[in-house]
């Protein structure tokens, strides 16, 4: 950074809001209305301040609620000829300052700091090395986390052994074509287990995916299982009893659990009937015509096991895998008394446990049910009045939101 500022690759400038405050203090902060703890960043100073600016292009507002700052922001931001970044103090800017000029909120990350300085700094390094001439070899800020939407692959220098730990034979092959090779599938890894939420937006190659694919079959989704509960389900608002099978409700949920590579799926009902129906549904889509003519939709239905109830699932589980598995709720309404887990809890506890995830037909799971479980998940969040999905479209959106889009 000292080297670029020397050689004009970039240049800094510090404008401090103290100095356009006309008290004998410099102020620049006060109590905030409607009261509360601490104090308010005042508008004038730092309106002043940003006036003086001959040049201020971009203006970043630097705050924890604002856009989360990535490789792809910093690209963007390497582009600007002029940027000025806004570090707050205290419990922020007073917001009328965000009507007065194109302030742009960026997030360095969900924690809260004493002020805009550390992440500022973060920031203006990030985009410095972007920069043309900034580093010594350009190569270097294509290769590295991020630029091609992953984690960087591990990296290793002399010696070749240390503690016994030896470098990796094909780093010594001399083979450019295999360590690149190498280098991609190693750089899938560890995005895979360290941020899966990157393959929401990385550019996959046919390779990568086949790679991705592969080893997915190792995932913690094979830990999670879901059971469909036909009894004791709610039939009204306080009404509790058993509900009828409905052959799309089986048909969807299936292939959502085969395409995110679930450890299967459960169907509970109680009722003879429907469970004869359910054989015959079984019976035709995987040894019968259906599973001849569809063999996709034979290899979904392949992963149902019926059941007479929740508490014969979580035998079958324990028998599968040796663990008691740890059971998960799901409900449309905010619970009163039970715990309410996050997706990303679930996903963390996939790492240790097998999870079985439960879905009421009907009104939803009875309270008798609910007694079964460990915790429940937060209700998907509507953006409507409306709060009425069918089961098979809330178990898809609630996979989904578990395992990511890699799953």
């Amino acid at each position: 950074m000292g080297k670029a500022r020397e050689n004009g690759v970039i240049h800094t400038h510090f404008h401090n809001p103290r100095a356009h405050s006309h008290n004998p203090h410099h102020t620049v902060d006060d109590r905030p209305y409607g009261g509360g703890p601490g104090m308010v960043m005042m508008p004038e100073p730092l309106a002043q301040c940003l006036r003086s600016i001959e040049k201020p292009g971009r203006m970043l507002v630097m705050s924890p609620g604002g856009r989360p700052f990535t490789q792809a922001l910093a690209r963007e931001l390497a582009q600007e000829k002029d940027i000025t970044l806004i570090c707050g103090r205290y419990e922020g800017l007073d917001e009328r300052l965000f009507d007065v000029f194109p302030l742009e909120p960026v997030s360095m990350g969900d924690a809260v700091l004493n002020g805009g300085e550390t992440a500022a700094l973060a920031i203006l390094e990030a985009v410095s090395r972007l920069v043309p001439g900034f580093m010594g070899k350009e190569a270097s800020g294509e290769e590295e986390s991020f630029s091609q939407g992953l984690l960087e692959y591990p990296h290793y220098t002399r010696p070749e052994n240390f503690e016994g730990r030896e470098v990796p034979d094909m780093l010594r092959s001399g083979n450019h074509a295999r360590i690149h090779d190498w280098r991609r599938e190693r750089s899938l890894e560890v995005t895979l287990r360290r941020r899966p939420d990157l393959f929401a937006t990385a550019t996959l190659t046919a390779a990568d995916a086949a790679f991705v694919r592969d080893t997915l079959r190792f995932h913690p989704a094979k830990n999670l299982f879901v059971c469909l509960i036909h009894y004791p389900v709610l039939l009204g608002e306080k009404n509790a009893g058993a509900s009828s099978l409905t052959n799309l409700d089986v048909h969807d949920i299936s292939r959502t659990a085969c395409s995110y590579g679930l450890g299967g799926f459960y169907v509970a009902t109680p009722l003879e009937d429907q469970r004869r129906i359910l054989d015959d549904i079984l019976r035709h889509w995987t040894y019968g015509a259906g599973g001849r003519s569809n063999p996709h939709r034979s290899e979904a239905l392949r992963l149902i096991h019926p059941v007479a109830l929740l508490e014969d699932a979580l035998e079958n589980i324990l028998e599968r895998t040796g663990k008691k598995p740890f059971v998960v709720g799901t409900s449309a309404q905010w619970p009163q008394k039970q715990s309410v887990s996050l997706p990303s809890d679930v996903r963390q506890q996939l790492e240790q446990t097998p999870v079985l995830l439960c879905f009421g037909t009907g009104h939803g799971l009875a309270p008798e049910a609910l007694e079964h479980c460990d915790t429940l998940l937060r209700p998907l969040l509507c953006f409507n009045h409306y709060n009425h999905l069918s089961v098979r479209a809330a178990a898809a959106i609630t996979i989904e939101r578990i395992l990511g889009d890699i799953s």
